[in-house]
């Protein structure tokens, strides 16, 4: 579901379709007075709608980080690079500092 509602919420129609509604509710104040009630529904219908896609979003970007790690995995495996570096996403931030560490130590010792 958090798949479907991600595509269809990433579309020019619903954008279009929140530019229209933020649009009529404007063009709506001066009919309704410019009241609390006619600023609150506007506040409580964002405040809801930001709520919601923040874990969308979050959900989003753990399906994609996860995807691209198992393609550089699969990458690692089966090319030249050293396997010690499969699922190092897995590791603490410091294992992965280490790692980057080493890194940087193979590839400044290749351009000398």
């Amino acid at each position: 579901m958090a798949e479907a509602v991600a595509h269809a919420t990433g579309t020019p129609w619903a954008f279009a379709i929140c530019l229209t509604s933020v649009v009529l509710w404007a063009v709506s104040g001066p009919y309704f007075g410019f009241s609390e009630t006619w600023q609150l529904v506007i506040n409580t219908g964002t405040t809801i709608i930001t709520f919601l896609m923040v874990f969308l979003i979050q959900n989003t970007q753990n399906r994609d980080g996860a995807a691209i790690q198992a393609k550089l995995d699969e990458l690692i495996r089966s090319g030249h690079g050293k396997n010690d570096f499969i699922g190092i996403e897995h590791l603490t931030e410091a294992e992965v500092e280490e790692f980057r560490n080493r890194c940087a130590e193979a590839k400044r010792r290749s351009t000398h």
